[in-house]
């Protein structure tokens, strides 16, 4: 499996995050904005879970070794849960120094100067998560969509900013100025909360694949043509077992074989395998396919 294109987007997203996420931090230090150093350490926190990917990646352009024979396709969906772990315990993070911030009474900020930054940010992260979800479609790559929800998360971050600060801005010289110094913690706040179900459910999805829990469509398609299959063939039955690991569908078939069945040789029986593979959508790196024949249902 050929992931050199997947690595190379891996790397600029790496490069950006870095930028992006440094120049955040500096920022958030000295405008002393709570919610902008959490865009700096989210988007620093993701490049260490980028780097990570980008050595799956690597590892799944491999055919497999001795110790690993069936690839290394169990990786991705770890590397999901792990990374969508993290990034759910940073909005935690945020949520708990939020918190604190409004019992402490808040502080005071250049909001102006803030929304500008904000508004830039947003813009640079959105701009590459689009970048990277392209790549992902044309790559079919969960890794590469894993990193543009993570832009997607870091630009949704900025324009809460945004729309925060801009709302603070409005409150100078009016009666609702004294709520001015909460903003920034309470922009963190809802921020956080907002964010923190899309890396749950990415870690619900990804644990489903770690425990190896049957797709509910795959397991449905194969039944389809299994059941139109054996009654063409004349086969009594058959068992079918699927599961899902990383960009890989795990199909095995066991077909059971009348004891009376006229075989005219081999090619007959694989004959039969293409034609499953075909109704399935062909030979292809996307399925891990075996389908065996047997007369006894225990080997079923």
């Amino acid at each position: 499996m050929d992931t050199s294109r997947e690595q190379t987007l891996l790397k600029r997203s790496i490069a950006a995050t870095l930028i992006v996420g440094a120049a955040c931090v500096g920022f958030g230090l000295w405008m002393g904005s709570q919610a902008i150093i959490f865009d700096g350490i989210y988007s620093l926190v993701d490049v260490l879970l980028t780097l990570v990917v980008l050595a799956v990646s690597r590892l799944l352009s491999n055919e497999g070794s001795r110790r690993f024979q069936y690839g290394y396709w169990h990786l991705e969906p770890l590397v999901v849960a792990f990374n969508s772990a993290m990034l759910s315990l940073a909005c935690v993070y945020a949520m708990v120094n939020a918190i604190t911030g409004l019992m402490s009474g808040g502080h005071t900020l250049a909001f102006g100067l803030g929304a500008g930054w904000a508004a830039l940010i947003g813009i640079v992260s959105l701009t590459i998560s689009v970048y990277m979800l392209r790549g992902a479609k044309a790559l079919s790559s969960e890794l590469l969509r894993l990193d543009a929800r993570g832009w997607l998360i870091g630009g949704s971050l900025s324009a809460g900013l945004l729309v925060g600060f801009v709302a603070a801005a409005l409150m100078v010289n009016t009666s609702l100025a004294p709520l001015e110094r909460y903003v920034d913690s309470a922009v963190l706040l809802v921020i956080a909360l907002c964010l923190l179900p899309m890396p749950v459910m990415t870690v619900w999805h990804a644990l489903q694949e770690v425990l190896m829990v049957a797709p509910g469509d795959l397991d449905r398609q194969v039944r389809t043509i299994m059941d139109a299959l054996i009654i063409e063939h004349g086969f009594p039955d058959y068992t079918s077992y699927v599961t899902k690991t990383g960009r890989v569908d795990v199909i095995e078939i066991h077909v059971i074989v009348p004891a009376d069945y006229r075989l005219d040789g081999i090619g007959q029986l694989d004959a039969i395998r293409q034609q499953i593979a075909d109704r399935l959508g062909g030979q292809s790196t996307q399925y891990w396919l075996s389908i065996a024949f047997t007369g006894d249902r225990k080997w079923a």
